[in-house]
């Protein structure tokens, strides 16, 4: 069975479905440049203040912004990946191109990506989110991730830290980030996955001066189609051969 996502709708994974000895496959790393270079692209938006110039632009208003602050120096900072399965050693590769020092946590992977200072287990998250300037989550939705940064999690954040969500909507608990942006407590938010899609017209996210949104697009780009039946193929020659399928999904953890 393939799943038709990397990490499809919840409900995909039914207790039926975990429970039945069918092995469940999907579309991981088939669009992963193009995640890479969209989060690439949320951050540097943020580090140079991009939504509000963008705010300003539209009002026809010349607000430039030369204080120490109005800048996030990427060759001064330090990035925090949550999640460095292929997107998000993709995207520590291209931020370490910046000077930027990049770690990592994650539930299974150990070995640090090029680029990557080090990779920790993902149960020590909260002792080195305190650290980072810029937390970047690429993790699926999974019964662990569901809710990871809420109010308690966004709190032990750095002061004036920035945020950036390309993994899954249910991850950040939208309330508790207002309240942070609304606070000052982050410098910034860029999301492309909420935990309602489409995110309501009256959602205070949508006009905040310290959030970037866009459709859940991060995967746009060509050659998806044959990226995917590329996959497919590859997985039904390996079925037919009995040999060990690529991309199996581990259905208790939903990924």
């Amino acid at each position: 069975m393939r799943a038709p996502q990397a990490g499809p709708p919840p409900g995909f994974y039914h207790p039926a479905l975990v429970r039945h000895p069918a092995l469940v496959t999907n579309m991981r790393d088939t669009y992963t440049d193009h995640v890479a270079t969209h989060t690439l692209a949320l951050v540097l938006a943020l580090a140079r203040q991009l939504p509000h110039y963008v705010r300003e632009q539209a009002a026809a208003n010349w607000a430039p912004d030369w204080s120490d602050g109005g800048v996030l120096p990427l060759g001064e900072a330090r990035a925090l990946i949550v999640g460095t399965g292929a997107v998000g050693a993709e995207t520590g590769r291209l931020l370490a191109a910046f000077g930027t020092r990049v770690e990592g946590v994650d539930a299974r992977i150990t070995e640090a990506p090029p680029g990557f200072d080090r990779v920790l287990p993902a149960d020590l998250l909260d002792r080195v989110l305190p650290e980072a300037d810029i937390v970047i989550l690429t993790v699926p939705h999974t019964p662990r991730t569901e809710g990871l940064m809420d109010t308690g999690r966004i709190a032990l954040m750095k002061q004036g830290a920035c945020l950036i969500n390309v993994g899954r909507g249910p991850i950040v608990r939208l309330d508790d980030l207002v309240t942070a942006l609304d606070t000052g407590r982050l410098r910034g938010a860029a999301l492309d996955v909420m935990e309602q899609e489409p995110l309501p017209p009256d959602h205070p996210l949508w006009r905040h001066p310290k959030a970037l949104i866009t459709p859940h697009v991060a995967g746009a780009g060509p050659h998806a189609a044959e990226r995917r039946f590329q996959v497919l193929a590859d997985n039904a020659r390996r079925f037919a051969a009995g040999q060990p399928l690529i991309n199996v999904v581990d259905k208790s953890q939903w990924f």
